[in-house]
């Protein structure tokens, strides 16, 4: 959030309106930050890539549509209003077939393709 000389800008966050404003799939805008912790939200259609990230768990909370996080050992369906949390230094792909908007909660500095890398990395700390 900005911060003036009275401190952080006090208001409400409408997650689906701010996930419907960005302008291209795959790209995680952050809405929020809490201690050290990022809130953002992304729109999604298709598959991403096989990544990790060894240092942090990653939540996935849908609000439109429906997430399928593909694990080692199979598939989890994340539906609108629910979470998941895949553990830190799980191997998982996020994937969906129609456009699925959710919010993502890791801590500030995480890449979205862990150390994976390639076309597919988002730049960090892009507001929205």
């Amino acid at each position: 959030m900005s911060h003036s000389q009275n401190g952080p800008k006090l208001q409400t966050v409408n997650l689906v309106h701010k996930a419907s404003s960005i302008d291209k799939q795959w790209s995680p805008r952050i809405v929020a930050e809490m201690n050290d912790y990022q809130f953002k939200v992304v729109r999604i259609e298709g598959e991403f890539i096989w990544h990790s990230h060894p240092e942090t768990d990653e939540a996935f909370l849908v609000l439109e549509g429906e997430l399928r996080i593909d694990l080692p050992h199979g598939s989890v369906f994340v539906g609108p209003g629910e979470l998941f949390v895949v553990p830190r230094g799980v191997e998982h792909r996020t994937a969906s077939e129609a456009e699925t908007k959710l919010m993502m909660i890791e801590p500030r500095g995480i890449l979205n393709t862990g150390h994976e890398g390639g076309e597919r990395t988002a730049q960090n700390d892009v507001w929205i």
